[in-house]
């Protein structure tokens, strides 16, 4: 196993290659037999080749931010939706490309022929690839040392990837490092739970020094540290973290991307957000919106615009509660509107107005927000950029994923920011719209509630 890991990228490299040139063959033949002696002033010889050469490069930019690549990470129906999605903009970019260049809307039917086999081609790759793989690299055989109850959570989530996981014993931090040492020997990876830095330390040092692979479950001070700079100007060297947030340049490219989405999903989605505007007013006769006071960037509280998906007076109480999935407040047309997230496409007027942003963190309820900090004050630094329509943990994690674990995710988002990013969770977005994934109470996976007590004690 060891002796093949290397070749692993070059695995990656060349099956990507391989569906990245068997499409664009295709897009080749249908635009010669199709389309390039239809056109109004055909191209030279060179200029078909610049097309198509201009198709593989979309194609590939846009898998790769949906991580449709990816042959053995994600699941298989995961890795094939990413890929679909993907020829499916890359298809429908491509045609109005070839339209521009006809100087009027050139026949579909041979792009949705070409875009039927390639369908055909992704799922006979994905399939022989991942065979491929996994027959190449079988599920690790892995050790979990543990600090506490709350890594039976993680256990838990692991073992739903038997195909990449085999989690084959566990033994606690109090066993000592001898003996932990020792029993690590007998397998291929550990997994590094909820233990306290000094032997944290010690085992990532014996990990490094005897090549063994280590999965980590990171603490805060680690995502920070993720996405520091490194300072060479002395023969000591440094880590230079700025703990700012965005620096000017990706405020203003952020800035101009939002801008331009929100206003293209406002006349895009106008049907759309039609349909459901009548279907809550025709249900119960109330209010089509529903306006509640949440915090964006540095605490500056807001007012963000949702379709009303409750009764009329949720909260007449005036106590702020989160809504279970199962909510008996939640109308029926509520409830399929939250389920395919389009009862949050009005906050697409709080991204235009500069209160939201595109992706960012969730903006959450002042009285939430205080609650989760006198438990975890650092729930605060997910403030640092501005509250967004979709992010990272809402792709990444479930309906119930814990707060602690979505500021993880969160400021994973922060420390790592790119417009590449951006995109990719603007994908994987129109994933859980599509096909809402399963609660962690579906999968009988129990929060571990006080796992951030457990991180600030060990750090």
């Amino acid at each position: 196993m060891n002796n093949r890991e290397q070749y692993k990228r070059i695995v990656y490299f060349f099956s990507t290659l391989i569906i990245v040139a068997l499409l664009t063959l295709e897009f080749a033949f249908t635009w010669y037999t199709a389309y390039s002696d239809v056109i109004a002033l055909p191209f030279y010889r060179r200029g078909n080749w610049v097309l198509v050469l201009i198709y593989a490069v979309l194609f590939l930019i846009i898998l790769k931010a949906s991580g449709g690549y990816k042959v053995g990470y994600l699941k298989r129906g995961d890795m094939l939706y990413s890929q679909i999605l993907s020829l499916g903009f890359v298809n429908a970019i491509t045609y109005f490309q070839i339209s521009l260049i006809g100087r009027h809307l050139m026949p579909v039917k041979p792009l949705l022929w070409m875009t039927l086999i390639d369908l055909v081609l992704l799922i006979c790759w994905a399939v022989l690839s991942n065979r491929f793989y996994f027959w190449l690299y079988p599920p690790r055989r892995l050790i979990i040392v543990y600090g506490s109850q709350s890594a039976a959570q993680l256990v838990m989530k692991m073992s739903e990837r038997v195909d990449k996981y085999m989690i084959c014993e566990s033994i606690s931090i109090e066993a000592g490092l001898d003996r932990i040492k020792q029993e690590m020997r007998r397998f291929e990876g550990v997994i590094i739970c909820d233990i306290a830095g000094a032997e944290r330390n010690d085992l990532v040092k014996y990990c490094f020094e005897t090549s063994t692979r280590a999965y980590i479950a990171p603490k805060i001070s680690d995502i920070i540290l993720r996405g520091a700079e490194d300072i060479r100007l002395f023969d000591s060297p440094l880590l230079l973290c700025r703990n700012y947030g965005l620096t000017f340049e990706q405020r203003l490219a952020k800035r101009t991307f939002d801008i331009c989405a929100s206003l293209m999903g406002l006349i895009l989605l106008s049907p759309v957000m039609l349909v459901c505007a009548l279907a809550v007013k025709c249900y119960d006769g109330g209010s089509i919106l529903y306006a509640q006071t949440r915090l964006t960037k540095d605490g500056k509280p807001f007012r963000v615009l949702k379709f009303r998906s409750m009764i009329a007076d949720a909260e007449k109480d005036g106590k702020p509660r989160l809504a279970g999935e199962d909510d008996d407040r939640i109308t029926p047309v509520g409830k399929f509107l939250r389920k395919c997230r389009l009862d949050e496409l009005p906050q697409l007027i709080n991204i235009l107005k500069g209160e939201m942003s595109v992706v960012g963190p969730r903006p959450e309820r002042p009285e939430l927000t205080e609650e989760y900090c006198r438990d975890m004050p650092e729930f605060r630094y997910r403030l640092k950029v501005k509250a967004g329509l979709t992010g990272y943990a809402q792709v990444t994690g479930v309906y119930d994923t814990v707060p602690f674990d979505k500021l993880k995710m969160d400021l994973m988002y922060i420390e790592h920011y790119s417009m590449l990013m951006d995109l990719r969770i603007i994908l994987m977005t129109i994933k859980t719209m599509i096909l809402p994934g399963n609660t962690n109470e579906k999968r009988h996976i129990l929060p571990a509630r006080d796992a951030h007590k457990t991180d600030r004690e060990q750090q």
